[in-house]
């Protein structure tokens, strides 16, 4: 693992063309994925996928935020910026998982959700908290990844979790490095000074608590050896959900509440 790039440089990396997408990870992951579409409301939203699979024989729920390897299928996933219908269908799932004990994993990989007017009008910012508050409750593990941008309440609302993981070069944060700093310095130039500030990547989320585990990359990225990544991806997943099935659902519960609340504190 390498802790001297500096968050600019990760960021970088993310931002790679060919760094792998939940599309291609799946399979590599999984077996017997059968995706599942809409959310019985609205629509169903290619900004996010998710479906029932199986991990080492354990039937499991697979959310994931979905980025394209070129224009057009960015295009058709929305730059994976997911409208109020994606986060819907990923509660939908959530909820059925729950009804049937499937842990769910959900990965994240969003520069934030869709902010524009139609989203607005059907409820973004509601069903982003629905989410948020639902996720904290339901009766079944949770477990989520950080593939490679996790970017404001678009990737909290699949970020609420008994465990977060981030790969290596990943990075998490309130808003990104541009909007950081057209907001305080009102320069969206100075994007690499706030990325490097604002202490966002993986070893910082560790050390501030908000995440729990760094999955090691291949030597130069995670683009450089996709069977590699999923290995690394899957030997973790595992590991965690026989150690959270193992776990009575109420002291699970209560975990994940405290960790919530955890985050953030402070001393004057």
């Amino acid at each position: 693992m390498d802790e001297k790039k500096t968050a600019w440089e990760r960021l970088q990396l993310v931002h790679t063309k060919g760094r792998p997408t939940v599309r291609e990870l799946i399979p590599l992951i999984f077996t017997d994925f059968y995706e599942m579409h809409g959310d019985r409301l609205c629509g169903d939203d290619k900004a996010i996928v998710g479906g029932v699979a199986m991990l080492d024989g354990t039937p499991v729920t697979v959310i994931g935020q979905v980025k394209g390897r070129d224009i057009n299928e960015n295009k058709q996933c929305n730059f994976a910026m997911p409208h109020p219908e994606g986060y819907r269908k990923a509660l939908r799932l959530a909820r059925q998982a729950e009804k049937f004990h499937r842990p769910i994993i959900c990965f994240i990989d969003t520069p934030g959700a869709f902010c524009g007017i139609a989203a607005e009008e059907r409820g973004q910012g509601e069903a982003i908290a629905k989410n948020i508050a639902e996720f904290m409750t339901l009766r079944t593990p949770i477990l989520s990844i950080v593939l490679g941008e996790g970017g404001s309440g678009g990737a909290l609302a699949l970020g609420v979790c008994d465990e977060l993981a981030m790969l290596e070069n990943a990075e998490y944060s309130v808003v990104s490095p541009r909007g950081f700093a057209s907001i305080l310095w009102k320069d969206a130039s100075r994007e690499e000074e706030a990325c490097n500030i604002m202490k966002i990547t993986a070893e910082d989320m560790v050390r501030l608590g908000v995440a729990e585990t760094v999955i090691e990359e291949p030597l130069g990225g995670a683009h450089n050896d996709l069977d590699k990544i999923s290995e690394n991806i899957k030997e973790y997943l595992s590991l965690k959900i026989e150690e959270k099935l193992q776990k009575d659902i109420d002291v699970l519960l209560k975990e994940r509440y405290t960790k919530f609340r955890k985050i953030g504190d402070f001393q004057e």
